[in-house]
């Protein structure tokens, strides 16, 4: 009988077999699009790269952070280490982002390089824009069954989609979406939390409605993230139903583990493995000084400055302990009225009663 690495050696070889089967099974069918793929790359490059096999897309605010982690623990499973590359998302361009936006993502973007070769050990945020920096992501492979990646930009990204679909056929997508009201307010809370944003919801709603371009990097597309009918009816046109997993966040917030245990059966890994969900991330809180907590964000300088373990005490001294913004009465009634024919659609399409988003 094999020893257990004689075994894992021979999941590998499989497993990179199979991956060049399906990358030429794309070649073969045209699906792979010279937009995507550079000219530069060798059909035999082509072959031996690892892509992903399954796409978590969205929704923003709807717990697909915590879910990335959560995927991550399990041994057949390889994560990105990079939430969120958004490389099939063509609006997810720098050249396209207000100057705002774009001192964001700069900083976001710093030491990308040096990070994708390296050992990729440590998780961090990141846009990859190019072929190259992508495939980079995945060279850690070694064996899992599953390989995936998680960037929200897809759901609402009107050619993500058609992209991953012309690049990967057959891929896996999974959503999880959230009641729309709640998921623009997170959105807002999330935003406020990580130092970047200031002033009221309405007033920010209000600020951001009256912009002349709005999309990734030009708006903040608190409203527009929830129009989900549009966004998850491109994925629906374009994989089978039978690789579309769409879950609703009330089932992910109430059984998270049953909810996992579905999921791994769907991607095709050992369903009884019981990772930790005793972590939640992205918890929203309230800056109790706003400028103080802004400046601890944006001032790399600063950030540097201050030794880890401060940090986290400046951290307890910049947020009120314990306390969250909450959407208000009557900010609800106007997200309601703003979502409701949207949901409606949404409801017909998949089939599934989505009242009770509605108060």
């Amino acid at each position: 009988m094999p020893s257990l690495s004689g075994r894992r050696k021979v999941i590998r070889r499989r497993a990179s077999h199979e991956i060049a089967l399906r990358n030429m099974d794309a070649l073969n069918c045209g699906a792979v699009s010279d937009v995507l793929i550079p000219s530069s790359m060798t059909r035999r490059d082509l072959v031996r790269s690892v892509l992903p096999n399954f796409f978590v897309v969205g929704a923003a605010g709807s717990g697909t952070t915590s879910l990335y982690h959560y995927l991550d623990q399990h041994p057949d499973v390889y994560m990105s280490p990079i939430k969120g590359p958004s490389y099939f998302a063509p609006d997810a361009r720098p050249d396209r982002f207000l100057p705002g936006f774009r001192k964001i993502w700069d900083r976001q973007q710093e030491g990308l390089d040096a990070y994708l070769d390296g050992d990729m050990r440590e998780k961090r945020s990141g846009l990859t824009l190019e072929w190259e920096q992508y495939l980079k992501l995945f060279k850690r492979v070694d064996g899992e069954q599953a390989i995936g990646e998680a960037s929200v930009s897809y759901l609402w990204s009107e050619g993500a989609a058609e992209n991953i679909r012309r690049a990967v056929p057959e891929a896996k997508i999974v959503m999880v979406l959230r009641n729309p009201v709640d998921r623009a307010f997170t959105s807002y809370a999330t935003a406020l939390a990580e130092g970047w944003l200031r002033g009221g919801f309405r007033e920010v709603i209000e600020t951001d409605r009256k912009r002349e371009s709005h999309g990734f990097g030009r708006s903040l597309m608190f409203l527009e993230g929830g129009l989900y009918y549009e966004q998850v009816k491109r994925f629906l046109d374009r994989f089978p139903a039978d690789r579309v997993k769409i879950y609703l966040y009330d089932q992910y917030a109430a059984d998270p583990l049953a909810l996992l245990r579905d999921l791994f059966g769907f991607l095709g890994v050992d369903p009884a493995f019981t990772p930790d969900v005793s972590v939640r991330y992205h918890r929203s809180e309230v800056p109790r000084f706003p400028a103080l907590h802004g400046a601890l964000v944006r001032g790399r300088k600063l950030s540097r400055l201050v030794p880890g373990p401060l940090r986290a005490v400046l951290r307890s001294l910049v947020f009120r302990t314990g306390r969250r913004p909450t959407l208000g009465p009557g900010d609800r009634r106007f997200l309601e009225d703003y979502y409701r024919e949207n949901v409606k659609h949404l409801g017909t399409l998949l089939r599934r009663e989505l009242s009770t988003w509605f108060t």
